[in-house]
């Protein structure tokens, strides 16, 4: 999946595929105003002419993401707020999107320029629809109580999936009184209902730079990662705000790799299922990462029982579709010795949720 987004690395070729990619996931403002960014390389701009000497890949490095977050914070914030009409669909010319994206960076070419610094942390609870009905797959496959932890975890939205009230399909589980509720359009069968001692023990993550939710500037931040022609995604984030105020979710400023190496050293309780999981993360990861945490899940893996299995639940991008396919795999010492189960496809900000159940697995 990685080395197939990571070939379009000609700019005007990387730049459309992020632009499609915002279009059919119910994004069409944001896809214009990232087209834009191809003047804006052009303009006589320091955002502009650090676009055009990137050192780095312009997918892997989610630069066209990174330049947009700029821009929807100035709508935030209230600096300038002239996108509002082309995030509200009231401008569509891409002439005129192009022109105003220029001289936004003209005008604030000291604020947009940090955003090129550090890759978009977009922390989309609505992913956690995917992740929950994986675990309710395991959970009759597995034991149904849970140690979790997750790479990437960026403000530890989806760390607090506990807390989130699910309604995937005929199937319900988690708090019913919870602020965050998820409620997907659910196509194809239901997940199967929460087994008797479904429960989830466990919680934590990782991120290289966490976010801190109960910081408003660092929140405001994570918001203008959002795309704001998508409904729904930024009440999504003042619920987990909400949630976070209550009880802080536990992410550890680590890299992935050694929060893996940390995790799997622990001691597992018999009767347990530990679960690596993750959302739309692993493509940014260096390969030198990416093999370093397979050979550990593998090795570990290889040690795992009945009593006490291990799991991997992946919800990451399919760039032929749009999509975004969730894998399992699971062992169990017996039956399950970690292949890899596609059990869902998903719209990357948790719209819908096809489950495909692992077509049979």
């Amino acid at each position: 999946m990685a080395g197939a987004i990571m070939g379009l690395e000609q700019f005007a070729e990387a730049l459309e595929w992020q632009a499609r990619h915002a279009e059919r996931n119910g994004a069409p403002a944001t896809a214009r105003v990232i087209r834009a960014l191809a003047k804006l390389r052009d303009s006589d701009t320091a955002t502009g002419r650090r676009i055009a000497n990137w050192q780095g890949l312009t997918l892997k490095d989610a630069l066209p993401l990174r330049v947009t977050g700029g821009l929807h914070h100035l709508v935030l914030t209230g600096a300038d707020r002239r996108l509002e009409r082309v995030y509200a669909g009231q401008v569509t010319a891409q002439e005129e999107i192009d022109a105003l994206v220029c001289e936004l960076a003209q005008s604030f070419d000291t604020l947009l320029l940090p955003w090129l610094d550090r890759p978009p942390q977009t922390n989309e609870a609505g992913r956690s629809a995917s992740i929950m009905a994986g675990l309710l797959w395991l959970a009759r496959r597995a034991q149904p109580r849970f140690a979790l932890f997750e790479t990437g975890a960026s403000a530890g939205v989806n760390t607090m999936l506990d807390r989130f009230a699910f309604r995937l399909g005929e199937t319900e589980v988690g708090p019913a009184g919870s602020i965050m509720r998820i409620e997907p359009e659910w196509r194809g069968t239901s997940p199967p209902a929460p087994p008797e001692g479904f429960a989830i023990d466990a919680l934590s993550g990782c991120d290289l730079a966490p976010i801190d939710l109960a910081d408003p500037e660092a929140a405001l931040r994570l918001k203008a990662y959002v795309w704001p022609d998508a409904p729904g995604r930024l009440a999504r984030i003042d619920a987990a705000i909400a949630l976070a105020s209550e009880c802080a979710p536990e992410v550890a400023r680590m890299d992935a790799d050694a929060f893996v190496e940390q995790q799997l050293d622990r001691p597992q309780t018999v009767g347990t299922t530990c679960a690596l999981f993750h959302s739309i993360m692993w493509q940014y990861l260096p390969a030198a990462t990416q093999d370093a945490i397979s050979a550990r899940m593998e090795a570990a893996g290889a040690e795992a029982s009945e009593e006490r299995p291990l799991a991997w639940l992946a919800l990451e991008t399919d760039p032929e579709t749009f999509a975004h396919d969730l894998t399992v795999r699971l062992w169990d010492g017996g039956e399950h010795r970690g292949q890899p189960v596609k059990l869902a496809r998903a719209h990357p900000h948790g719209a819908w949720v096809e489950w495909l159940g692992g077509q049979g697995a």
